[in-house]
């Protein structure tokens, strides 16, 4: 029999999705299940963009250029010049998700071996890009006790090698919901500038900030212009998670170049997605504001609910829409297939992520897991009771 590369093998299952084989079993049980374990909003997509879809008049849907529609590029760097980000769009790539952002901009700046600094937990698929990539995660640890703040830059630094090629970061954050003042963002600006090293930046829940704080981008700090690389994507900012569009956008002109030969080699982003993203840009203000004050709401009411619970701990979120939740088990894992398969409350059952899977640090998180609070505020507290009843009689 041909044997499977090393490469297939050492991919990371994604944390979020393979449970989906237990939870597909559950729901053939006759079980209700509660979602917490994607962040996949219920939110409406703008009308402008399903407009746009249904109102399409082409009679070839033709390749775009590899780049993205020009058109569409100048909308988003309008958009962007709207949030204190100032570049062209010839600084934009357009791609197919932020994924392929990441992709390109690992492809373009790191060779096999090479290395990448992140802060942990982050996001999942970091671990895989990575991997697929060929390239090595560095990780540094946040901890829930400081709600997952930026580590101390000396933590950094002292991990920095020859190898070492980027610091990437998340803001605010996935799974933990932290997001970053300026002051750290200006510590890593010129920790990245000491060790000539790019600062890629995932600013994909940028529109999701709250209590009054500020989102900072690194697009937004002078004599970065040749460090920074950021990653974006319409996915969670019009709930438009299906159209896979992001983009990579960075002023560094050689970055950019080579990261063009990587979209010429997948052709083209999907022309069709590219019109519903690029309407979307015309989303009213109001829009925005009201999924701000449900989520602020959504978020308020899972942390009421969750400390209700004895042994939990909480890391709070300041944007996106997920938190970390340490739970009085050893392991989330055995706790989550256990959920599906084992437990009910009147029919109804949980699912949620187990957190060690956002950590590439063996043995970190095992008794975390990550909330995604994208479901109605009746749902989130039918859910965290649920889970609270569920631990009362879990035995490890």
């Amino acid at each position: 029999m041909p044997k499977i590369s090393t490469k297939g093998q050492n991919m990371p299952e994604s944390p979020i999705r393979k449970l989906v084989p237990y939870s597909e079993k559950a729901l053939k049980a006759g079980k209700k299940i509660f979602h917490l374990n994607i962040g996949q909003p219920d939110i409406k997509t703008p009308e402008v963009a399903l407009e746009a879809v249904k109102n399409i008049s082409l009679t070839t849907i033709e390749y775009s250029r590899s780049e993205g529609s020009e058109e569409y590029r100048t909308k988003i760097a309008a958009y962007y010049h709207k949030n204190n980000i100032e570049v062209n769009h010839d600084d934009i790539i357009v791609t197919t998700g932020g994924s392929e952002a990441l992709l390109f901009a690992f492809g373009s700046i790191m060779d096999v071996d090479d290395e990448i600094i992140i802060p942990e937990p982050f996001y999942a698929n970091y671990n895989g890009f990575s991997t697929a990539s060929g390239v090595n995660v560095v990780p540094v640890i946040s901890k829930i006790d400081n709600n997952f703040a930026l580590p101390p830059i000396s933590e950094f630094e002292k991990l920095i090698t020859p190898k070492t090629k980027a610091i990437l970061i998340c803001n605010p954050g996935n799974p933990t919901g932290y997001l970053y003042s300026k002051d750290e963002i200006l510590q890593l600006a010129a920790l990245v500038k000491k060790h000539n090293l790019f600062l890629i930046a995932d600013e994909v829940y940028r529109e999701f900030t709250y209590d009054g704080v500020k989102h900072h981008s690194i697009m937004e700090i002078e004599g970065l212009e040749d460090y920074a690389i950021m990653v974006d994507s319409v996915s969670k900012r019009y709930s438009m998670c299906g159209a896979r569009i992001g983009c990579l956008v960075s002023r560094n002109k050689e970055l950019i170049k080579t990261a063009i030969k990587f979209a010429q080699a997948r052709l083209s982003p999907p022309t069709l997605a590219q019109i519903a993203s690029e309407a979307a840009l015309d989303t009213p203000q109001s829009y925005f504001d009201e999924v701000k004050t449900e989520y602020v709401e959504r978020r308020n009411t899972l942390i009421s609910e969750l400390r209700k619970i004895d042994g939990v701990k909480i890391g709070v979120p300041k944007g996106a829409f997920y938190c970390i939740v340490e739970l009085p088990v050893k392991n989330t894992d055995a706790f989550a297939q256990w959920l599906l398969e084992d437990f009910d409350l009147n029919g109804e059952t949980v699912m949620v992520a187990p957190a060690a899977g956002f950590y590439s640090t063996p043995g970190e998180g095992l008794n975390q897991i990550r909330i995604a609070y994208v479901l109605n505020k009746e749902s989130l507290i039918k859910a965290v009771h649920i889970l609270k009843e569920a631990l009362k009689v879990y035995k490890d």
